[in-house]
Parts: C-alpha cells; structure tokens; sequence
C-alpha cells in the first residue's frame, strides 16, 4: 500500500475550502493541518473537519516534520512569502493562481525549489479539465490544422474584488491554456480596460488584451466582473478546422467545427479561387472528472515520485510574466509590451 502523503492546507477561505475538501477525500493524502488567520474560519473548519489540526500560522505547520507538502490557497499578496518560507523549510509547494504577484518573484521561487529539488506547482485549474486535455491531444494530432489564433471570454456580473483588478484575477485561467495549447512562450501583450465601480482606487472591471506569440500567433482575451453574461468560452481557430470550448454547457464542453477557407494557388486571383468549407458539427465524447481532484492527485503525484506536474512552477512565472506585461500595457494606455526573458 502506498504511503500517504502528509499535507497541509493555508488558506481556507475563498477557493481554499474546496482545497481542503479534495484533500481532505483523497485516498493518497493524509489532510493533517488546515491553517487560516481567520478565528471564524477556524471555528468553522474545527466542527467540519474535527480529525485536523487548525491553526493560526504557517509555522506551527512547518514544526511537524512529517508534513511533506504545503498547498498554498491565502490571498496573492501573501504567496511570495508562504512559498519561499515552506521551500526554506525544504517543503514541497503548491501555489494558487497566480504564483506571485511579480515576474521577478515568481522565478525566484522556481529558482530556489530548483535548487532544493522541491516540488513547486501552480494552481492553473483549467489545464486539468477533460476538454482541454482533448484539445491539446487534437492539436497534438494535427486535427486542427495549423493553429491560428485563440479567443478567449472569461465574463460575469460580479464577484468585484477590491484587491487586484479583473486581469489579475481572470486572465491567468485563460492565459495558461493559452500557453499550453500553443506550446509557446509569449513575445509580447497589449491591454486595454475600463474602470467603473471603483474609480477612485483604479481597479479595471474589464479588459481586453491581444497576447502575440511567435509565428504570427495570437490569443485574444476579453475579462470582466461587469457584464450580463456568464461566460467561459474558448475558441480555437486551425487551418483545417476550428474548436469551441464552452465551460457553461451542461452537454457541450467540446464542439468540433469543420469549417475553414481554402486559398486560391498562385496561378488564380484571390476572387476566382478562394473557397469557403462548411462540413460536420462534432461533439467529442468526454470521459468528465473534476478537474481540481485531477489537479490535486498531480500534486501528490509530483510529491511522491518527483515526476514534473503539469503545471509547474515556471508555467506558473509564464503566466506572471504575461500578466505583468499587461499591467504595464493598461497603465500606459494600451501600448504594446514586450515580454522580456
């Protein structure tokens, strides 16, 4: 029987109780701690789940030796420092989205688990749904053609922070799947938002940014809190065919769209020859799992054997570096940034 991996959970509010509710079920963890600063969250957690240990501080965790991986669900503001100090402690870490909150500390960090030989993994949630693991495995096929551009929608009517704008908070699901399906690295970002509901703190409520990458590539993201539709939408335009990703459909995660345009050959002008193909509408048979318990056994995976997770550590400074590049682009009116190395 394999041995369970000891983890520890800091951060149980917001999106950090599902965490604790995945590891808490899983058959390869052993949930031993649950950390949060928060005396009502901790009361909470104490009735639920009465067989861990709630704390108050990341150290009274890292006292326990035989706590072997941190998962790291707290605001952004606080990763940098959680991270570096349960890596210090030779720890392996898994960080929420996005990793850091700075290009530079986020390859720090990759820095430092590299050094100590540490698992560092990032939570980009999404390249763990079953439609996106299709998607690549059809890229990767050649079914799509050569991939031309990604649109991305990421849209609702609320929930509005107060401590980082729609950018920060939507984009990083987008921009990794971006970054997986083209296998690329981006060259370079311009943004543009608006700010509504909070003026007076300069918070953008939505913004749309065109991502390019080498090759002519480009990846179109559209985000916001302020808007009628709920929407998470990807599309996916190939040469030979194009794919459409809706993650608010019930039945029809994945739709397959046979339809392009065939180019004229050199010997006829761009009138006589250029035809416009229309085939079959497919809707791929998904084998569905939740993606965050996908997401969490990976964790464990990387813990136990040292296997690279799907989402490591510089996937995650990738990300950053994207979204650091777009801040700059919406502070200085839409300009295009280029994405240093």
């Amino acid at each position: 029987m394999t041995e369970k991996v000891v983890v520890a959970v800091v951060g149980a509010g917001g999106w950090g109780k599902n965490h604790v509710r995945t590891f808490a079920t899983l058959p390869g963890a052993e949930l031993r701690y649950v950390c949060d600063r928060s005396e009502s969250i901790r009361a909470q957690l104490r009735s639920q789940y009465p067989d861990v240990t709630v704390v108050e501080e990341l150290e009274q965790v890292l006292a326990d030796e035989q706590v072997r991986a941190i998962v790291i669900a707290a605001d952004a503001a606080s990763h940098e420092s959680l991270a570096l100090d349960a890596l210090d402690a030779g720890r392996d870490v898994f960080v929420e989205k996005p990793l850091t909150l700075a290009a530079s500390t986020s390859a720090a960090l990759c820095q430092l688990a590299e050094a100590r030989g540490s698992v560092l993994m990032v939570g980009h949630l999404l390249l763990y749904h079953p439609a996106v693991e299709k998607l690549r495995a059809l890229i990767d096929a050649g079914e799509l053609g050569e991939i031309l551009y990604l649109s991305c929608q990421r849209t609702n009517l609320g929930v509005v922070r107060r401590d980082e704008n729609a950018w920060w908070s939507l984009a990083p699901h987008d921009i990794s799947v971006a970054n997986y399906l083209l296998g690329a690295t981006p060259a370079s970002v311009s943004a543009s938002g608006g700010t509504f509901l909070q003026r007076e703190r300069g918070i953008e409520d939505v913004v749309f940014a065109t991502i390019a990458y080498p090759g002519g590539k480009l990846a179109h993201v559209h985000v916001s809190w302020l808007d009628p539709h709920k929407t998470r939408r990807l599309t996916v335009v190939g040469s030979r065919k194009m794919a459409v990703f809706d993650d608010t459909s019930a039945d029809q995660k994945l739709t397959l769209f046979d339809k392009g345009v065939d180019l004229p050959p050199p010997a006829l002008t761009y009138a006589e020859g250029v035809r416009v193909r229309t085939g079959d509408i497919v809707v791929p048979a998904l084998r569905m799992s939740e993606p965050l318990r996908r997401e969490c056994e990976d964790f464990l995976e990387a813990v136990r054997t040292r296997k690279k997770p799907l989402a490591d550590g510089r996937s995650g400074w990738e990300v950053v570096r994207v979204l650091e590049a777009g801040a700059r682009s919406l502070a200085e009116a839409g300009r295009r940034v280029d994405i240093g190395l």
